[in-house]
């Protein structure tokens, strides 16, 4: 990270969210907690020289965008600009590669993989990539599955039941498949 760091905690139709910045960029962004105490010691058990501060205008955008985003309204972050220093190279191509992936998309480990040139074995490293992420949502990790399209695991607060709920926003149903028809009744 570069310089000092500061965030803010804010509400969302989701609860309360927490973004972290340097002038470098966002370093994290924490998903909705039970509420606002909560979701700040999460934030500054990995920042805790964080100083609460207003945010400057490229943060004021992506906290806009996060709002939108926990109201069910498309959302982008590709222009958000992120401070992911000290991120191994390899995260940081996964990392890319993830925020290509668009609102009410999905791709899998393996898949990412793959773009990134390695072969299928590297989708366990994709995986740590994504559960490493410390800017979930900015890069939507939760857009990325396990093979055969399975939901697999999630890190943030309520875990794969939030990455559920994530991609219920963006209109992507894990439910099964309504009958094709009515039963006969006998």
């Amino acid at each position: 990270m570069t310089g000092k760091t500061h965030y803010l905690i804010f509400d969302t139709a989701g609860g309360p969210c927490g973004i972290a910045w340097t002038a470098a960029g966002v370093v994290r962004f924490q998903l909705p907690g039970e509420d606002a105490a909560t979701t700040r010691r999460l934030l500054l058990r990995h920042l805790p020289e964080a100083e609460a501060a207003e945010p400057p205008p490229a943060v004021t955008r992506a906290v806009a965008a996060a709002q939108r985003y926990f109201a069910g309204e498309e959302a982008d972050f590709t222009d958000v600009p992120l401070d992911l220093a000290g991120q191994s190279d390899f995260f940081r191509s996964v990392y890319d590669a993830a925020r290509r992936v668009h609102w009410g998309e999905t791709t899998t480990y393996g898949t990412l993989a793959r773009d990134l040139g390695a072969g299928p074995e590297m989708a366990r490293e994709v995986g740590q990539a994504m559960a490493k992420n410390p800017v979930a949502l900015i890069i939507p990790c939760h857009r990325v599955l396990a093979a055969g399209n399975r939901i697999g695991g999630f890190s943030a607060p309520g875990g794969s039941t939030s990455k559920v709920k994530m991609l219920a926003l963006e209109g992507i149903s894990f439910a099964p498949p309504e009958p094709a028809q009515q039963s006969f009744g006998f």
